[in-house]
């Protein structure tokens, strides 16, 4: 499938889910972080070819493991071989096409959106049985520290992929008590806001099946709050892990100290995992 006529379609569920994307986000249920999911985005034919892109065993993804997640992840397309390569920058591409952004941030009302072609802590992500992602806001930034992160775009391309499966969004409210799950269904887009509050998780794997994600960000050059601010990447434990949540405190202002001292991003590779 072209990029001409993936953007097609995309822009083609928007519209089509416009009026529920709008309920959804303006009334978010189960977490107090704005966010809206659609299904069916593309035809589920190309979709299975990106999941085909993926290497059943992780190959070449970098793998992350610490006591904050663990998965595998990958932005550099170009060490892939290169029809791979072609559809995974075609799949990224196009959520960063101005069409695109400026489809979701006019549903939403939010302008002055742009994408982040460096992939900066998005593109593919993969997670197998055990893996894990904790409770976490993202970092309030771009690489260079010079836009605020507005959007996460998650877009799930396993098939058949169900509750029971685990490895699903979760969504938590602010004092990171209860989550909302969504399910990593395939063929769905996740959209939600990034802020001080926006605690999101990914439950554990529980099956022997790749779980697959397409992920983009959106940026804009001011702050929602009308003031600057900058935090890195800070987690914290589940509710049952009391223990976690002491530690995440202390690594968490480490290492915004640690950012904030030497000018840098997301401070996560600066602490030993």
């Amino acid at each position: 499938m072209k990029a001409a006529e993936i953007q097609e379609n995309i822009l083609h569920s928007l519209k089509l889910n416009e009026n529920d994307i709008l309920s959804q986000w303006n009334n978010p249920i189960g977490s107090d972080t704005r966010h809206f999911f659609v299904d069916n985005l593309l035809p589920d034919d190309f979709v299975n070819d990106v999941f085909d892109a993926f290497p059943s065993d992780g190959v070449g993804f970098v793998q992350q493991h610490s006591f904050r997640e663990k998965k595998r992840t990958l932005a550099q397309f170009s060490k892939l071989e290169s029809s791979i390569q072609q559809i995974f920058e075609q799949i990224t591409t196009v959520f960063q096409t101005p069409e695109v952004i400026s489809a979701i941030g006019n549903v939403l009302s939010i302008h002055d959106l742009e994408a982040d072609p460096s992939l900066y802590a998005g593109g593919a992500s993969m997670m197998f049985e055990g893996d894990f992602l904790n409770p976490h806001i993202d970092n309030s930034h771009d690489a260079n520290r010079k836009k605020y992160r507005r959007l996460n775009l998650l877009f799930y391309v396993s098939p058949d992929w169900e509750f029971e499966n685990g490895g699903n969004f979760e969504l938590w409210d602010n004092k990171v008590e209860f989550p909302k799950t969504i399910i990593s269904k395939f063929n769905r887009l996740v959209v939600m806001e990034t802020n001080k509050q926006s605690f999101h998780s990914v439950s554990p794997v529980l099956t022997n099946k790749p779980r697959c994600c397409i992920s983009n960000y959106y940026f804009q050059q001011e702050s929602t709050y009308g003031e600057e601010y900058f935090h890195v990447t800070s987690f914290t434990g589940r509710p049952n892990e009391l223990v976690k949540r002491g530690f995440c405190k202390i690594d968490n202002l480490a290492r915004n100290i640690i950012s904030n001292t030497l000018k840098i991003g997301r401070g996560k590779n600066q602490m030993n995992k």
